[in-house]
């Protein structure tokens, strides 16, 4: 039966690019798989993928009877239904691990690490093996992406190593490509409010609080802004269609690495005292934070936990 691979729901560039590579291996090692993917393209991994010429995953919606490898997550809320009738053989991944049950047991390679696809490239190597140009070059933006040109907190030094190795291998000049791809991915002038809000949105789940947590990159906050009432109302429609009890939507301004972040809910107490700050008008100032993966659910989780 041929292995499906795929990324978390609403995919960012490294949960498309490290599922694109990891098939890529698994086939080179004797395996039948192929990459897929939970949702629809965001514009920076368009801009990625037609850069390198490459077609994106086949959509998939419902895994059930499938033998399946996920990569970059492993909760629960974060992956395709007919998880519970699937069989997971593999998880590669970089988050922390919740709400993850399996029947079997399964390979897992985690690592504290600021991409997926930082782990993917060390997988290649063990193997004595190198991925093509073009697999390189979309590696390589996975971690661009990942780690905001190598500016997130969450970046390492496993990263920017394999991110200079990849670029040698995609013949890229790192700082400009890198800039120009994370440019690309601000051009939002032409998303709905529904498409912003669930570009990078990921529920999370902590003692009895279910969260949404959406973010998007910018280079001019004030222009998402503009737009927040509208982008309430999608909000307010999301936490009732998935019982959450608040919603962030995190701005991210990827020239000052400072971020805004719109909250509608309940218990919102928790969201304040995570971030020692007010929320005034529904806005919650986020100095410094560009990571949701070490900067906001870590505290939040903590604050959850603390009542």
């Amino acid at each position: 039966m041929k292995t499906l691979i795929f990324g978390h729901k609403n995919p960012d560039t490294d949960a498309i690019c490290s599922a694109i590579a990891y098939s890529e291996l698994k086939n080179k090692l004797g395996s039948d798989s192929e990459s897929r993917r939970l949702g629809n393209l965001n514009e920076e991994t368009k801009y990625v993928l037609n850069y390198f010429g490459v077609e994106a995953p086949e959509l998939i919606e419902n895994i059930s009877g499938c033998n399946v490898i996920l990569v970059d997550h492993n909760e629960r809320t974060q992956t395709a239904d007919g998880f519970e009738e699937s069989k997971v053989l593999e998880v590669i991944d970089h988050h922390r691990v919740s709400n993850f049950n399996v029947g079997d047991p399964l390979k897992m390679r985690l690592e504290p690490v600021g991409c997926t696809s930082t782990i993917v490239l060390d997988l290649y190597k063990e193997n004595g093996l190198l991925p093509s140009k073009k697999i390189a070059g979309l590696m390589l933006s996975a971690i661009i992406s990942d780690t905001l040109l190598f500016k997130s907190p969450t970046c390492t030094e496993f990263d920017i190593k394999a991110g200079k190795e990849l670029a040698n291998i995609a013949e890229v000049d790192l700082e400009q490509y890198g800039l120009e791809m994370l440019k690309a991915g601000t051009n939002l002038g032409s998303k709905s409010e529904n498409e912003l809000l669930n570009m990078d949105m990921k529920i999370f789940e902590v003692d009895d609080i279910r969260m949404a947590v959406a973010q998007v990159n910018t280079v001019n906050e004030s222009e998402i802004l503009e737009r927040k009432e509208k982008l309430m109302i999608e909000m307010e429609n999301l936490r009732s269609k998935e019982g959450l009890n608040f919603v962030i939507f995190i701005i991210t301004n990827i020239l000052t690495n400072d971020s805004l972040g719109i909250v509608l809910g309940d218990n919102l107490e928790v969201v304040s005292k995570a971030f020692n700050e007010e929320i005034k008008n529904d806005l919650i100032v986020l100095k410094g934070v560009v990571s949701r993966k070490k900067q906001v659910i870590p505290p939040l989780t903590n604050s959850i936990k603390n009542r």
